[in-house]
């Protein structure tokens, strides 16, 4: 079985083929397809490859589906004999993507714009 492991939002999630994973909210419209830039493990058929710390040629292209909530949170504080109680709630904002394929070479040949930008020479006069 070939899976992965990526990481995203600060957490690392083990990944197959076809599968359906909640992570934090991805900046990116739904049914858009995106690819994970940071690869940490994957097992090909039993062959392991571990980066360090990242693997590198080795895509994970998925699909954003929607944006979904999660449950709510609720928070409460209290101290004793002073009357301090205090109640909060926190619904946290997730994604729902699904992996499409994992190793595909071609979906690695993404462009990467220069982010650099050129400046216009002057002369002082």
């Amino acid at each position: 079985m070939k899976y992965a492991v990526v990481r995203t939002g600060g957490k690392q999630y083990r990944v197959a083929e076809g599968e359906s994973i909640r992570v934090e909210h991805i900046d990116q419209e739904p049914n858009s397809e995106f690819i994970f830039p940071e690869v940490l493990l994957v097992n090909d058929e039993g062959k392991v490859t571990l980066g360090t710390p990242l693997v590198k040629d080795f895509p994970v292209k998925a699909t954003l589906v929607a944006h979904v909530k999660g449950e709510k949170l609720r928070i409460s504080k209290f101290k004793s004999k002073v009357r301090y109680r205090k109640v909060i709630g926190h619904r946290q904002s997730l994604s729902e993507i699904k992996i499409t394929t994992i190793g595909d070479t071609k979906a690695a040949k993404v462009e990467e714009k220069d982010t650099r930008t050129a400046k216009p020479k002057t002369k002082k006069v």
